[in-house]
């Protein structure tokens, strides 16, 4: 069983077919009906459709045109994409530590990070849970930081009715194939300003004022100019071919991995794992990312152990993440280390991500909780 395995059906294949048939395979009229779309979705006036949520990221550092060596305060929990585009648009990242039950980012830790060098938070809203916006809003105000959400794992997350990725200046989402909503790899950049929208449009496209679609359209050719230093980040029609009918069965999917995550809150309860905090009230989780924590000492078996014996059964799992002090390039960048982000260290040494693909049949399912059982020798 492979994780995170996406479901593509026959509306994303004859779709990509005709594209193919077009001769139009590159950045045209369907990235714009996607990024159309994706916006109306997501309630965002300006959506950008790029080549990743990494991509969606450093572009969105770079638009707001902050000082070199200016700081960027973010979560220690999440994938190395994150802190490499802050790096890579000439920022320094800060890591806040999480929320032991949330996971997400913890607003107390964030104020106790700044300094007069901060100048965004980046909160992670993780596995599809929204993080305290309220709590980081009133912060980012409090301090005139600017916000740039990485959502990543949140299409579907709405915080007091309101879609993440709404709330701060940008928001990042991702397409990737293990993803809710799938274009193979692809990435949407989301915002309220058009002045940053255009920022990031032309700063996908190797900083030309038109694109390729504009530049040969039926008004007629028109000159691009160079107008920035700009990057090949753009999507391709054949990406957003799948994109367009994955985004017309999102609350299909949704549903579906709803079932699945309370099948295993129900067959899980009374194991010796830690399964997911609930829902907070107020929030829609996204149901990216089923975690379950695995601790030696009540289990009896260790974490990599236990992701062996799932393996053995041929059950796919995932580590979301190991915490980013754990590794040996940002120790040594940084001198950041585990034992400094103590919740981070502790649930990234734990924890087991389970399929939550909307692939799975209810026998699938069934299979998991089974291995689970054997490997916990229950």
């Amino acid at each position: 069983m492979t994780f995170g395995s996406p479901i593509i059906g026959d509306s994303e294949i004859n779709e990509v077919v005709a594209t193919l048939k077009s001769g139009w395979i590159g950045t045209g009229p369907r990235v714009a009906k996607f990024e159309k779309q994706f916006g109306s979705y997501i309630q965002s006036p300006h959506s950008v459709a790029v080549n990743s949520c990494t991509a969606a990221l450093h572009l969105s550092l770079l638009a707001l045109k902050l000082d070199p060596g200016s700081e960027v305060i973010t979560s220690p929990m999440t994938f190395c994409a994150t802190i490499n585009a802050i790096m890579h648009a000439g920022l320094t990242p800060v890591l806040a530590d999480i929320d032991p039950v949330t996971m997400n980012i913890d607003p107390s830790e964030i104020e106790r990070r700044i300094t007069s060098k901060t100048r965004v938070i980046l909160p992670i809203h993780f596995g599809g849970r929204p993080c305290d916006m309220d709590a980081i809003m009133s912060i980012a105000q409090k301090y005139n930081l600017y916000v740039i959400e990485d959502c990543a794992h949140s299409i579907e997350s709405e915080y007091k009715g309101k879609k993440t990725g709404t709330f701060g200046q940008f928001g990042c989402f991702s397409f990737y194939v293990t993803k809710n909503i799938i274009t193979g790899e692809g990435g949407m950049i989301c915002c309220r300003d058009p002045e940053m929208a255009s920022c990031v449009k032309i700063l996908a496209l190797h900083g030309m004022s038109a694109d390729a679609w504009k530049r040969f359209s039926d008004e007629g050719y028109r000159h691009y100019f160079v107008v920035d230093s700009g990057f090949k980040y753009n999507m391709m029609d054949l990406q957003a071919a799948i994109g367009i009918h994955q985004l017309n069965k999102i609350e299909e999917f949704y549903q579906r991995r709803k079932v699945i995550w309370e099948m295993y809150l129900n067959a899980l309860d009374g194991f010796p794992i830690e399964l997911p905090a609930p829902c907070e009230p107020h929030s829609r989780h996204a149901l990216h990312l089923f975690t379950v924590m695995v601790d030696q000492n009540q289990c009896g078996i260790s974490r990599d152990t236990f992701l062996s014996e799932m393996t053995y059964n041929n059950i796919g799992v995932g580590v979301h993440y190991l915490s980013i002090p754990e590794h040996p390039f940002y120790q040594t960048r940084f001198g950041w280390q585990p034992h400094d982000f103590p919740n981070a260290s502790r649930i990234g040494r734990q924890t087991v991500s389970l399929p939550l693909s909307p692939r799975l049949t209810d026998s699938d399912i069934q299979d998991v909780i089974d291995s689970i059982r054997i490997s916990l020798k229950m």
